[in-house]
């Protein structure tokens, strides 16, 4: 008999995503870091639950700001990540809806009690540094969208908008 026939199932939604300062030479993204039952710091992307009436792209603005002190504006879609585990007697399957994000304004702040560390990653080690595999897996496209969001808001002359 599998372990968790008997648990009461049920689907959570949530939002969050890569915020990155674009501002400097060097391109950095907020990480947030929560205790795990061991109290080992687990370093993850910014997330939470969608609330009532909001869309993924407003709750993960939303969460990120709470969660970093970091407002945003988003990019690009970053991916999706579904996962299960047990909490409260139920077996929850979890989707989360991930966005890349520019930050726009705001200081860095751990304020959020659902938060115990935050700090602002140089990109490159942003891999390295997160603790779960399908978020570091969702980092690898990071450069790629970069490239297409400069070329779309780069200026320049068409042949078509060419005054001459």
């Amino acid at each position: 008999m599998e372990p968790y026939a008997r648990l009461e199932r049920a689907d959570e939604v949530s939002a969050g995503g890569l915020i990155l300062d674009l501002s400097g030479p060097t391109p950095c993204a907020a990480l947030i870091a929560r205790q795990d039952r061991r109290g080992r710091l687990i370093w993850s992307l910014p997330k939470g639950h969608i609330e009532a009436g909001e869309t993924a792209e407003i709750a993960a603005l939303r969460e990120v700001h709470e969660e970093t002190g970091i407002r945003g504006r988003i990019l690009a879609p970053l991916g999706t990540i579904n996962f299960w585990f047990v909490a409260d007697q139920r077996r929850i399957h979890k989707t989360v809806h991930h966005f890349l994000l520019q930050a726009i304004g705001g200081e860095l702040s751990d304020a959020d009690v659902e938060v115990d560390q935050v700090a602002w990653v140089p990109l490159a080690a942003v891999g390295a540094t997160l603790s779960y595999g399908d978020e570091r897996r969702l980092i690898s496209q990071v450069a790629e969208l970069l490239r297409a969001e400069a070329a779309v808001s780069a200026p320049g002359l068409s042949r078509e908008s060419d005054p001459e």
